[in-house]
């Protein structure tokens, strides 16, 4: 009887399970052994790809993701994540980057923006989607809990930033924005005493204590959900507060050519609350050792 003729898998990865496989069967039966069943199996690299080609068609967003031989992988749909923030990238350069060229290309030579924003790293409250600055607008630096450090202690990246901010870019107005559940504060909420030395987020949460001390005397028989969102809000305050004690911040607020501003973006129920420092007023608080004293507020709702 004659020998009927092997169907071996063609792989395009030379080095997968299956070409190995065939190439061994080859080796140990001959080139004509008959194989009752023969399975083909694609290349998980030509799986991915495919899957990947049905997101970008999808317009979808992908979830939760986890590492896979070095590349972000979508757990639920197994893509790369960067192809999401790839098309959303090519959409921004089609979409705004070559509609606005000469904004851009200016903004390429030198940039003016008109805003410092001190805002919090949290991935609900990014300020160009909130407020909708663009490119150019805010020179935005953000930190857990939106918080501004004094100006005796040490080197930050959040002081860095107000001093080329202010003394390079001369921004006009410098808006800190805080928001609501907001977990840097809820850590110094729960915080003991000065906090655990070896934890960073406690050693950093701390320079808001005085907010912390301020809520606990108003407002210690509150719910703790409420007492958070207390000092949230004075939070912001003693930031501003803070502000006034950079001599070269004070300065220019003083001369007018700079204003300081607190904001709250609530976004349970998306709200935001803006009100500005009230410099003149505030100097007789600061003697009081009051805080602040604050104009112009408004709830935008």
């Amino acid at each position: 009887m004659a020998a009927t003729p092997t169907h071996f898998s063609v792989s395009h990865d030379p080095f997968s399970s299956t070409s190995l496989l065939n190439l061994q069967t080859q080796a140990i039966f001959g080139p004509n052994h008959s194989l009752k069943t023969t399975q083909l199996r694609i290349p998980a690299s030509f799986r991915r790809k495919a899957t990947n080609l049905q997101v970008m068609a999808s317009g979808k967003t992908p979830g939760l993701t986890q590492e896979a031989n070095g590349v972000a992988i979508d757990r639920q749909n197994n893509t790369d994540v960067f192809d999401d923030i790839k098309q959303r990238f090519l959409a921004f350069k089609k979409l705004k980057y070559m509609d606005d060229f000469e904004h851009y290309k200016n903004l390429a030579d030198a940039q003016a923006p008109k805003f410092l924003v001190i805002a919090c790293a949290d991935s609900r409250v990014c300020p160009s989607a909130v407020l909708g600055f663009q490119p150019g607008d805010a020179f935005t630096v953000r930190n857990i809990a939106n918080l501004v450090p004094p100006y005796e202690s040490g080197p930050t990246e959040t002081k860095a930033a107000l001093e080329f901010s202010v003394n390079t870019l001369n921004v006009e107005n410098i808006l800190v924005i805080g928001h609501s559940r907001c977990g840097g504060i809820q850590a110094l909420m729960k915080m003991e005493d000065e906090g655990d030395s070896r934890s960073f987020i406690h050693n950093w949460v701390v320079v808001g204590k005085k907010a912390k001390e301020s809520t606990k005397a108003v407002a210690s028989n509150l719910h703790f959900d409420h007492q958070c969102q207390h000092c949230e809000k004075a939070s912001i305050n003693h930031s501003l507060e803070r502000l006034l004690g950079y001599p070269w911040i004070e300065e220019k607020v003083r001369q007018g050519s700079l204003s300081l501003h607190g904001g709250y973006y609530n976004f349970v129920d998306c709200t935001f609350e803006k009100w500005t420092v009230d410099y003149a007023a505030s100097r007789g608080k600061k003697k009081e050792g009051s805080g602040i004293a604050v104009k112009d507020r408004s709830v935008w709702s």
